[in-house]
């Protein structure tokens, strides 16, 4: 499928403040491909189908959980942390993504994981600083992404993590992996 299509399939899927979203990762995610030399097209097609199950329902979601044998810790977590798992779950089931790298990208593109590929990380940082994105900060992870994709992706998890900590919110295990993974991987290299 090539662009427009896939953006025709996912866009009576969400609301339209997500689709301006959708496309703003998009772009993101095929600038940071470009400069960090990944393939453009699977950070494209990776970045569209993102959020496809970003308000699907829950249950449904669920379900889908127990039903492909996917990480049980998932169950109860709602759609924040389900979309992406069962995103890559739709990819792959009704648009034929077998693309490995770009279904743990849209699995992961949340939580981040241990030892993420370069793709990944693209989109990890896209869906955080792409363009409609507003915080306090989020200049600041722009930044970096133009300089360091791997400090980028710290600075966006460290970010991430202090906002869940601040709002008093749960942590999912595997955000608390990657953290520890890249910390880690930061003190390594001195």
């Amino acid at each position: 499928m090539e662009r427009e299509q896939y953006l025709a399939a996912i866009k009576p899927r969400m609301p339209e403040k997500r689709y301006i979203h959708t496309i703003g990762v998009m772009e993101t995610a095929i600038l940071l491909a470009e400069r960090y030399d990944e393939d453009a097209k699977k950070a494209e097609t990776a970045a569209i189908l993102h959020d496809i199950a970003k308000y699907a329902d829950i249950d449904w979601m669920e379900q889908i959980v127990r039903d492909e044998n996917l990480d049980q810790r998932l169950l109860g977590w709602g759609s924040e942390l389900l979309h992406g798992p069962v995103g890559a779950y739709i990819a792959e089931s009704e648009f034929g993504i077998t693309d490995e790298d770009m279904l743990n990208a849209i699995r992961f593109h949340t939580t981040g994981r241990v030892c993420m590929s370069k793709l990944e990380k693209i989109l990890f940082v896209a869906d955080m600083i792409e363009p409609n994105r507003k915080f306090d900060g989020v200049d600041r992870l722009r930044k970096k992404a133009q300089k360091d994709l791997d400090k980028a992706v710290s600075a966006c998890m460290r970010h991430t993590l202090s906002f869940l900590i601040d709002t008093k919110q749960a942590i999912y295990p595997v955000s608390i992996e990657c953290y520890n993974d890249i910390t880690k991987r930061e003190e390594s290299e001195g």
